[in-house]
């Protein structure tokens, strides 16, 4: 299970693999110069309801992983969240979608 941390403030846990496709897709909007809002659950340990902020190219964050192994990279999952963070409601996670076959660990199709 990994952390996302939001400027030493908000964090929340996300498993490791879905934090790795969440990290391609902020670094893709922050390299854009495309702020967003992104939106998670909060689990019932800490309260539970939902946290939501607002991340800009000035925006410091963390994303800390348990495992030191890069996972493999769902491209359809990339695209899926992708298509949230670019609709007015902001990137949240959404389940993976199941990908082809034939894609490899950098998420490109032979």
């Amino acid at each position: 299970m990994g952390t996302f941390i939001y400027e030493g403030g908000p964090k929340t846990e996300i498993e490791d693999r879905a934090l790795a496709h969440v990290q391609l897709v902020i670094s893709a909007k922050l390299r854009r110069g495309e702020p967003f809002a992104f939106t998670w659950a909060e689990d019932m340990s800490v309260g539970g309801g939902r946290t939501t902020m607002w991340v800009h190219p000035g925006s410091s964050l963390v994303f800390k992983f348990r495992s030191n192994r890069q996972p493999e990279i769902n491209r359809a999952w990339v695209d899926a969240l992708a298509f949230t963070a670019n609709a007015p409601s902001g990137l949240y996670l959404v389940p993976e979608p199941t990908s082809a076959p034939s894609e490899g660990a950098n998420g490109a199709t032979a």
